[in-house]
């Protein structure tokens, strides 16, 4: 046995003396002929060597112990950022009633405790822009010893145009950015990545996210992330605005609509704040580049030809062992939509190399039709009137 597969049974292993969950069993040859077993981490399992139901895996976002707990035997993932930990929990009393927990690692750790060791636990952060790099090693050890090395995975973001003297200005005022998302230095949109490496070098589970074009996916490779990511709603979004105000400048001619345009690019970072007074067709080019990026096979609009494109990054790629999350969803067309998606030939022998994630509340509904409804109701009047 290796001396991981002693540490992981002393850290993690339970009385019933079989392996924890999150782990497979690899038995390898030694040069002198001998087997040497080892435990590998590998969230596609379940106790004792067990494979999880599906190679298909759920995650989700939320750091709120009381939305987790029912998902505790079903998830393989739990991912966190500073809005889901502060403004959607710690910080709302709605959640957090009573201010029962204080901070990030209280919270940490009893998520932890409820998922269990079968379960990773991605988590952001803070500053990416921190320049001190023992910093960040010194937050990423902190969550390490809540969490165990085993369990651990570090999510490092896109950096984009912003760096470490650019970054307060997000803090300030409005907290727009004075430059475009494409106006950046190469050491600022690579520093996500440079982090990324860096802490993947260090033995450390990356989770590189914040990936909204499938561009960014083969790039993002490049620093052998555990997680990739494709946030859906955010691009559908946009593309769905941008398309319906062009739509409307054509059939009318009206440039209100192309103001209308502007002001939404800048609103939504995709001009700077100093483009107020823009040319309208420059406008109307930029915004026509974009949605050209965003063609769905057969003139579909199910918002996912980020998450098609991203897997078929993901399958040419010399990782085996990464996945992508699909991540930031809602209405009632998405979930469905995605596991038709999964469902297409082209990507039913990739389901081990996707989770699913989203707010547990989100997730849940998914589990039931009205026809569940119906159906209870004859089942419970029926059970109801039983003879005594």
């Amino acid at each position: 046995m290796t001396t991981t597969f002693r540490d992981v049974i002393d850290t993690l292993g339970d009385a019933g003396g079989g392996t924890p969950a999150g782990f497979r069993i690899e038995v390898r040859d030694r040069h002198d002929g001998s087997a040497e077993i080892d435990l590998v981490r590998d969230i596609g399992y379940d106790r004792d060597g067990r494979s999880r139901p599906t190679p298909l895996l759920f995650s989700v976002d939320s750091v709120n112990p009381r939305d987790i707990a029912p998902w505790s035997n079903l998830v393989a993932n739990m991912t966190c950022n500073p809005g889901i930990v502060y403004d959607l929990f710690l910080n709302d009393p709605t959640k957090n009633v009573n201010r029962e927990y204080k901070t990030i690692d209280e919270v940490i750790g009893e998520v932890a405790r409820i998922l269990g060791p079968g379960c990773d636990v991605s988590v952001e952060l803070h500053n990416p822009y921190e320049t001190d790099f023992s910093v960040i090693l010194e937050e990423v050890a902190r969550y390490e010893s809540i969490l165990g090395r085993h369990r651990l995975v570090v999510k490092v973001p896109h950096t984009g145009p912003i760096g470490p003297s650019t970054y307060p200005s997000l803090l300030e005022g409005d907290g727009r950015f004075p430059l475009r998302y494409d106006q950046g230095h190469p050491r600022d949109y690579l520093r996500g990545h440079q982090l990324a490496y860096d802490l993947q070098e260090r033995g450390y589970r990356v989770n590189f996210t914040l990936m909204f074009e499938p561009h960014q996916t083969p790039l993002a490779l490049q620093a052998r992330p555990y997680f990739i990511n494709a946030f859906l709603r955010n691009r559908l979004g946009a593309t769905r605005r941008m398309r319906g105000l062009i739509a409307a400048w054509d059939a009318s001619g009206d440039e209100a609509f192309l103001v209308q345009l502007r002001s939404w690019m800048i609103g939504n970072d995709f001009l700077a704040p100093g483009d107020e007074d823009l040319d309208l067709i420059k406008v109307l080019s930029m915004a026509m580049s974009h949605l050209r990026q965003r063609q769905a096979p057969s003139g579909l609009d199910d918002g996912l030809d980020a998450a098609r494109q991203s897997l078929r990054w993901l399958a040419g790629s010399n990782l085996p062992d990464s996945r992508l999350i699909l991540c930031s969803m809602e209405g009632d067309d998405m979930f469905p939509d995605i596991t038709r998606m999964l469902t297409e030939p082209e990507f039913v022998s990739l389901h081990h190399r996707v989770l699913i994630t989203t707010d547990p509340v989100y997730l849940s509904r998914w589990t039931s039709s009205p026809q569940v409804v119906s159906y209870q109701r004859r089942f419970m009047k029926a059970a109801a009137t039983q003879p005594v």
